[in-house]
């Protein structure tokens, strides 16, 4: 079976709710609210409890990071072959996943406060963002298209630009014009995320996908 859970299991479900508590006082109130009292108090729980889970604010960047990523659900082999049904399935998944991730209050949040640190105190947040999130989230997706070509459903030479070229037909600019301030419809993430899996599969699928496309 492939894990559609959204917890890496790096995290109890208590420190889970207390990632979320802390991704939404970022959100609401800008960096300044992100503070350790105001976080035991959001999330009913003591300093002591936060210093011993996370450890400094960078750990509990890190940990939110972490947390949000997991968000985009991983895709775990576990040695059965894939259809090309699967295979669409699971891509699809990864894309409105990646969608609603991205695109969402708290990643923009998130990258924001990032953009914002780099002139002011060096790249440490953006370094964060690109290890525990962005990273992870390509990790797990490489995963995916490496199976897809272990079973004959994928052909590339290159996985790594095979999954840039899937990452672009996703995500293309909206990104960028979400950071900018443009609200972009929600509603219209599930037939981006179809149209960008079929122009995926059609750039790199073998003959197998694209016949039973």
């Amino acid at each position: 079976m492939l894990d559609g859970s959204a917890n890496t299991g790096e995290f109890s479900p208590r420190q889970n709710e207390v990632l979320e508590a802390a991704l939404h006082l970022l959100v609401a109130g800008g960096e300044k609210a992100l503070t350790t009292s105001g976080l035991a108090r959001a999330a009913n729980c003591s300093k002591e409890s936060l210093y011993k889970w996370f450890g400094d604010r960078d750990g509990l960047l890190s940990a939110m990071i972490t947390h949000q990523a997991a968000k985009v659900r991983a895709y775990e082999p576990a040695g059965e072959r894939l259809s090309t049904d699967d295979l669409r399935k699971h891509l699809l998944r990864f894309a409105s996943d990646l969608l609603d991730v991205l695109h969402g209050d708290v990643s923009l949040a998130l990258n924001r406060l990032a953009i914002g640190q780099t002139s002011r105190d060096g790249a440490k947040l953006g370094e964060l963002l690109l290890e525990r999130g962005r990273r992870q989230i390509d990790r797990r997706a490489r995963a995916l298209l490496d199976h897809g070509r272990r079973d004959g459903l994928l052909q590339f030479e290159s996985g790594a630009e095979a999954y840039e070229a899937l990452y672009g037909l996703i995500v293309a600019d909206l990104h960028v014009r979400m950071l900018l301030g443009e609200t972009i419809d929600t509603k219209t993430y599930a037939a981006r995320a179809e149209k960008a899996v079929t122009a995926f599969l059609k750039l790199y699928g073998t003959e197998k996908t694209i016949a039973a496309m």
